[in-house]
C-alpha cells in the first residue's frame, strides 16, 4: 500500500489591512494637518498659476503680437514687466504688519473712489467700456485697483465693529453704501462684468459678517433687476444675453467669440494639442489672451490643464478659508474671505463665459489673463494671504524653529 506525500500548498497572502488600503489618505491628511500647510499651499498654488499664465499668454497672444506689433513676444514681454513689479509688491505686503495694512485702509478707498470718478468721465473707451484711465503713456483699469481696496476697506471696519455687529445698523453702515457708491461708478462706465464682482465682494462680506438670509435675498433681487434692466439698455449686451446658452444661433455675431471658444475647448480633448498649437489663436478667437484664455489653455493643454487651473484656484480657496477659520484676528477673517469671494467669484464668471454658461461681460482670468491692471491688485492680495498664513500663531512657531535649525547647522 502506497502512500503519496502532497506538497505543502503555498499559504495564502492575507488580505491588506484597512489601514494600509487608505495609508496615502492618512499621509496627505497629516501632511495638511502640519502648521505651515496653508503657507505652502498658497505659495504654490499661486506660483504655479503664475507660471501657466506666463506660458499661455506668450502662447495665446503670439500671432496678435506679430500682426500689432511685429515681434510674438510684445505682449508677453509686457506681462513680464508686470510680474516684475508685483512680485516684489506681493512679497512686501506678505511682510507688511496687520495695523500697517489696515492704516492704508482709508486712503485706498478715497484713492480708489477718485481714480473710478475720474474714468466715469474722462476714461478711455474700449470694447463699448469705459472703464480705462490714461496716466501717461500708460492705460490702467481702476476697477481692478479697487477691488482690493474695497475688500481692506470693509475688512477694516467690520474688525473695528466685531462686538456691534448684532445691530443690522452697524453692519450695514458704512460699507454697503461705500460699496454700492463704488459699484454705481463702475455701471456708469457701463462695466457690468467688475460691477458683478462687486456685488458678490459685498455679498461675502455681509455673509463672513452675519447679515440674515432675507437681507441677501433682498439684495440678489434688487441687483437682478438693476443688472437685467441695466443689461437691456444696449443692444449689445441683449444679443450676448439671449444667445450666450446657444451661441451657434447667431454664429457670426454675437455668438461669435463663445462659438469660438467652444470650438477651441472641444478641439484640446483630453490631453490638449500641444502648447503653441492652438488655431483659434490665428484670429477667429476674439481676446484670445485676455477674456478668453481658458478657452486657448483647454484647446492647448486640454481636459487635463483645464482642471489643473480649476485645482489650483480651489487650493488657493481651501488653504486661504482654513487661515480665515483658525486665524483670532478679525481683520485678517474679513479681509480673507473678501479675498477668497473676489478671486473665486472672477474665476467662475470668467469660466461660466468660455463654457458658454454665462454671457460674455469681459471678466480676465485672475493671474492666468494678459493684463497688469488686474495682475498687480491679484499679486498683492496673495501677497496679504501668505502672509496672513505665514503669521499663525503655530506657522510662525514652526517657522521660527526652522530658522533656529539653520542657524546651528
Amino acid at each position: 500500500m502506497s502512500t503519496t506525500i502532497e506538497p505543502p500548498t503555498a499559504q495564502e497572502p492575507a488580505p491588506p489591512a484597512p489601514a494600509a488600503r487608505f495609508s496615502w489618505l492618512a499621509t496627505a491628511r497629516e501632511a495638511l494637518d502640519r502648521p505651515l500647510a496653508a503657507y505652502y499651499l498658497l505659495l504654490g498654488a499661486s506660483a504655479l498659476l503664475l507660471t501657466i499664465g506666463l506660458i499661455m499668454v506668450l502662447s495665446a497672444s503670439s500671432v496678435y503680437s506679430y500682426r500689432e506689433h511685429g515681434s510674438s513676444y510684445a505682449v508677453v514681454t509686457r506681462q513680464l514687466v508686470w510680474v516684475a513689479l508685483g512680485l516684489p509688491a506681493a512679497w512686501i505686503a506678505s511682510r507688511m504688519p496687520h495695523r500697517w495694512v489696515r492704516r492704508l485702509a482709508y486712503p485706498g478707498y478715497a484713492i480708489s473712489l477718485g481714480l473710478l470718478l475720474a474714468t466715469a468721465f474722462i476714461g478711455v473707451e474700449v470694447a463699448g467700456n469705459q472703464n480705462w484711465l490714461a496716466v501717461g503713456p500708460v492705460q490702467i483699469q481702476p476697477s481692478e485697483i479697487a477691488k482690493l481696496a474695497l475688500v481692506i476697506w470693509a475688512a477694516h471696519i467690520y474688525a473695528n465693529k466685531e462686538r456691534r455687529l448684532g445691530s443690522l445698523h452697524q453692519m450695514v453702515v458704512p460699507v454697503v453704501p461705500g460699496l454700492l457708491l463704488a459699484t454705481g461708478l463702475v455701471v456708469a462706465g457701463r462695466d457690468l462684468g467688475t460691477a458683478l464682482v462687486f456685488f458678490a465682494i459685498l455679498l461675502g462680506m455681509l455673509w463672513v459678517a452675519g447679515a440674515p438670509a432675507k437681507m441677501f435675498w433682498f439684495c440678489i433681487s434688487v441687483v437682478s433687476v438693476a443688472a437685467l434692466g441695466l443689461a437691456t439698455m444696449e443692444q449689445e449686451r441683449v444679443a450676448r444675453l439671449t444667445n450666450f446658452v446657444d451661441p451657434f444661433q447667431d454664429y457670426h455675431d454675437a455668438g461669435w467669440q463663445p462659438a469660438h471658444g467652444l470650438y477651441a475647448l472641444s478641439t484640446g480633448g483630453v490631453f490638449g494639442q500641444g502648447i503653441g498649437a492652438s488655431q483659434q489663436k490665428w484670429g477667429d478667437l476674439p481676446e484670445a489672451h485676455t477674456d478668453f484664455i481658458f478657452a486657448v489653455l483647454g484647446e492647448e493643454l486640454g481636459l487635463v490643464g483645464t482642471l489643473l487651473v480649476v485645482g489650483l484656484f480651489l487650493t488657493i480657496a481651501y488653504a486661504a478659508l482654513r487661515v480665515a477659520r483658525e486665524t483670532v484676528d478679525p481683520f485678517v477673517r474679513y479681509c480673507t474671505f473678501g479675498i477668497v469671494v473676489w478671486l473665486m467669484g472672477q474665476m467662475i464668471i470668467n469660466v461660466g463665459m468660455v463654457l458658454a454658461l454665462l454671457p460674455v461681460i469681459g471678466i480676465p482670468l485672475p493671474l492666468v489673463s494678459y493684463g497688469g491692471s488686474a495682475l498687480l491688485p491679484s499679486l498683492v492680495a496673495l501677497g496679504l494671504l501668505i502672509g496672513f498664513a505665514r503669521r499663525e500663531p503655530e506657522a510662525a512657531r514652526a517657522l521660527a524653529h526652522r530658522r533656529r535649525d539653520r542657524v546651528r547647522s
